[in-house]
């Protein structure tokens, strides 16, 4: 069975399409116009093993938030329709990222019932901006939106960091990686991975 989903939405802030493959190989064609995103989108899909296409355009001109936001609300719709009725899967994954000096972790939890809790970001970087045009601060308005509409719960925190290239980009593999472990198809598993029969 194809575990594909294909969203696209326009506002008149942004127009975005996404295309997401669960059973892929982390091959991934990004642009957001919006540099630091795209590698952070390469890093989750890759190490999520997902097919990815995201194109977007926005207002980046005025800032980045926009588009990010609008981006992360797709990539979660479209998980949740690649999902489908989410029969055969493990349904939890969790992964620690350490890159260099910096130590991540991200739970999911593919349960339907979005949350997002994150933790854990040195407050130091609040008002940093990477790249020229990503604000530290927009990680954690990404996880939140793609929790939400993936309709999953999505525990992340940072253990330690100092520098924070490396504190985004841990935590993107990390979110990559628990939800390509919550995904997996589990062959001993012959519905839906729900005492409730439903996810």
């Amino acid at each position: 069975m194809s575990r594909v989903g294909r969203v696209e939405r326009t506002t008149k802030e942004s127009s975005v399409l996404v295309e997401v493959d669960l059973d892929g190989t982390g091959k991934v064609e990004i642009d957001t116009g919006v540099p630091f995103y795209n590698h952070m989108l390469t890093a989750f899909g890759v190490h999520g093993s997902l097919d990815l296409v995201v194109r977007a355009t926005g207002d980046v001109d005025i800032d980045a938030h926009h588009t990010v936001e609008d981006v992360a609300i797709v990539l979660g719709q479209a998980l949740r329709q690649a999902l489908g009725d989410k029969a055969g899967i493990r349904r939890f994954g969790d992964c620690w990222i350490p890159m260099d000096e910096t130590l991540a972790h991200a739970a999911v939890d593919v349960s339907g019932r979005p949350y997002c809790v994150h933790v854990g970001e040195p407050a130091e970087f609040n008002t940093f901006t990477i790249g020229g045009n990503y604000p530290f601060v927009l990680n954690r308005h990404v996880f939140d939106s793609l929790a939400f509409h993936a309709a999953i719960a999505l525990h992340v925190r940072v253990e330690y960091g100092r520098d924070p290239h490396h504190i985004a980009e841990a935590q993107y593999k990390a979110i990559g990686r628990a939800l390509r472990a919550a995904v997996e198809p589990d062959p001993r598993v012959g519905g839906v991975p729900s005492t409730k029969g439903v996810l």
